[in-house]
């Protein structure tokens, strides 16, 4: 089982059809893609001596070369290693090396912060440059047949951070994959022949993943021209292509639609080519999702899922949001909705055993769709996968019809414009600055951002440092999307007998 067959099968089935688009330009259909990942896929074994199961990484932002990566590195049976590539050139460093990646593919932009790593990493070969000489050199020669790999060979390393300690790398294998796929058509999207994914986040997360179903069934990937996300850039996406579908973080969602309402007298118009909005990765507030259903009516799903069981946990489908007449609609409309298809998931206390319904405790997740482990961390693979059952570190509750609604994040993960950020990462920098005593890092609640980071500060006794050095050293020392957006000093931090740190006090004193 190597998901790279899905492209094969593809380029067969639907040879002349449109595979990626840049914008409004078509760059390949589909059977010269499949035919241009087998050859990359030669090059990468014949070339660089890539052996199964190596890591190549990809550190760039959107642009149409990862659909061909991420297709040619499962072909040649290695290991795709994507990096958000907003992260500052420290954490690019970690995941290469801890990961062991042999080569990284990045835009020409980051190439000068990551070709200087070589020297630094044993285990790492050589950057490249996306759509540079040695790149377009991948294209030249002949193809490789696909490699065989078995369901449970990792396919995709996903470093997703927690409140303790460095990334960890979530493995996810080709049946994680696969299984993930089967939930998009099962549970989220159909999909036909033409019909469009336009990739307004991050290719390297959640919106990465959707790229498997629509080349599975014929679909056309489409990059904007900004590489992101551009509310108008989108509605003249709109205007070009067809049947289009787009994942997307609440935020993004809630900016799109007061755009529209801003800008246009009537725009309902300007969304007739919208098929579906997939959002998740932080909450979607019912004043936003009122508005959002108003002007672009029944197309929102809402999915749940985490890098340990990528987007596959539960769905609010379209028939759950437009399900009016149900008596428990609006309870409904406030979930995370229910179990995709093939997934069991189960409320637990502290011993795993279930809670009664209604009853807070943790989300315990099995599925197919459940990552192998974290790379090279079997102590934290123990801790997370219990019995067969993932322990998602969410907490929430779970109604008589089957429901789940999420009540609060046991790992203090902020999530600020659908991204998480993991307060202790933020707060290994600030600790280790010579007039900053202690901090503490925790979210506060923000009408467009979902969320934003806010840094509380213990100074040395004399220190002289204000609010412009903390920021300036921040933008020094981290990626610019973890910055606090709000500095607050006090006297001493709110601790337990033992010295923890009390969060939860403290957002309350902040409150």
């Amino acid at each position: 089982m190597n998901i790279a067959s899905l492209l094969s099968r593809a380029g067969n089935v639907y040879q002349d059809k449109p595979a990626v688009f840049f914008a409004d330009q078509l760059c390949v259909t589909y059977q010269q893609l499949a035919q241009r990942c087998a050859v990359i896929a030669n090059n990468l074994v014949s070339k660089y001596r890539l052996q199964p199961g190596d890591r190549v990484a990809i550190t760039s932002s959107n642009c149409p070369e990862y659909v061909e990566l991420y297709f040619a590195i499962w072909h040649a049976g290695l290991v795709a290693v994507p990096v958000n590539a907003k992260l500052h050139v420290s954490d690019f460093h970690y995941v290469i090396a801890h990961s062991g990646a042999r080569l990284c593919f990045t835009s020409e932009k980051l190439v000068k912060d990551i070709s200087p790593l070589v020297a630094g990493i044993e285990s790492f070969d050589q950057a490249i440059t996306i759509g540079g000489r040695e790149y377009l050199d991948l294209y030249q020669g002949e193809a490789m047949p696909l490699f065989p790999r078995e369901p449970k060979d990792p396919a995709w390393l996903f470093y997703t951070s927690g409140t303790t300690g460095k990334p960890k790398g979530a493995m996810q294998s080709h049946q994680n994959l696969m299984a993930m796929t089967q939930c998009y058509f099962s549970d989220v999207n159909d999909i036909g022949p033409g019909d469009v994914l336009v990739h307004a986040a991050p290719m390297s997360h959640g919106g990465g993943y959707y790229i498997l179903p629509h080349i599975a069934k014929g679909g056309v990937n489409v990059i904007p021209a900004s590489g992101g996300f551009n509310e108008q850039e989108l509605l003249e996406l709109l205007a070009v292509h067809r049947q289009v579908s787009l994942f997307a973080a609440p935020t993004m969602v809630k900016r799109w639609v007061e755009y529209a309402l801003a800008k246009f007298d009537n725009p309902k118009h300007k969304f007739d080519n919208l098929k579906a909005i997939i959002y998740g990765g932080g909450p979607m507030y019912q004043n936003d999702l009122a508005k959002a259903q108003a002007l672009l009516g029944n197309k929102l799903v809402q999915i749940y899922g985490q890098g340990e069981c990528p987007m596959s946990i539960t769905v609010l489908n379209k028939f759950l949001h437009q399900d009016t007449e149900h008596a428990e609609h609006s309870r409904r409309l406030a979930s995370v909705g229910v179990a995709m298809t093939g997934v069991a998931i189960k409320i637990a206390d502290e011993q795993g055993k279930p809670v009664p319904p209604g009853q807070a405790g943790e989300i315990l997740v099995k599925s197919d769709a459940v990552m192998l482990g974290y790379f090279n961390n079997p102590q934290a693979t123990d801790e997370t996968i219990v019995d067969g059952w993932l322990k998602t570190g969410d907490m929430a509750r779970l109604s008589e019809d089957g429901f789940v609604t999420l009540v609060d994040r046991s790992k203090d993960v902020i999530i600020s414009g659908g991204t998480n950020i993991y307060p202790r990462e933020i707060e290994e920098v600030l600790n280790q600055h010579s007039e900053i005593r202690e901090s503490s890092v925790i979210g506060k609640k923000h009408s467009d951002w979902g969320e934003i980071v806010i840094a509380v500060l213990v100074l040395e006794p004399d220190s002289q440092l204000d609010i412009a050095g903390i920021d300036k050293y921040c933008l020094d020392n981290m990626a610019r999307f973890k910055r606090p957006k709000e500095y607050v000093f006090v006297s001493h931090l709110p601790k337990n007998n033992t010295g923890k740190i009390l969060k939860t006090e403290l957002r309350q004193q902040l409150a």
